[in-house]
């Protein structure tokens, strides 16, 4: 079992930014890829980001490249969202989860999720 923790959400104007964390703890010396998804209201769950357990792969969706970085302490028990030039559009609840190795842009692929930290952009 794996447990995550996520912090860092806020209230942010338009073209501020954003760092997100996602502690881990349980058996974190499995070698899990982390990923990061999102959810609007009355909008389906998405996926923004993952990266690899050696932190040498990563992947994106098109709507936040060249804006999110993903990133992992050399530990590699805590995770990190950094959002720059954020927009109103990426108001959502953000969510890491957890999956055996492999990227995965597919929610029903991670099997440990955190409980979810709001992010709000104003216009």
């Amino acid at each position: 079992q794996v447990q995550l923790v996520e912090a860092g959400g806020g209230l942010v104007q338009a073209g501020g930014s954003l760092r997100l964390s996602c502690a881990a703890s349980g058996r974190t010396n499995n070698r899990y890829t982390v990923g990061w998804f999102r959810q609007a209201p009355r909008k389906e769950r998405e996926f923004v980001s993952a990266i690899s357990w050696t932190g040498g792969a990563k992947t994106y969706a098109d709507s936040v490249k060249g804006r999110f970085t993903i990133s992992r302490d050399n530990a590699r028990i805590t995770f990190y969202l950094q959002m720059n030039s954020l927009k109103p559009e990426d108001t959502a609840v953000y969510y890491c989860a957890a999956k055996d190795a492999g990227l995965g842009t597919k929610d029903y692929e991670y099997n440990y999720w955190g409980q979810g930290t709001q992010v709000t952009v104003s216009s």
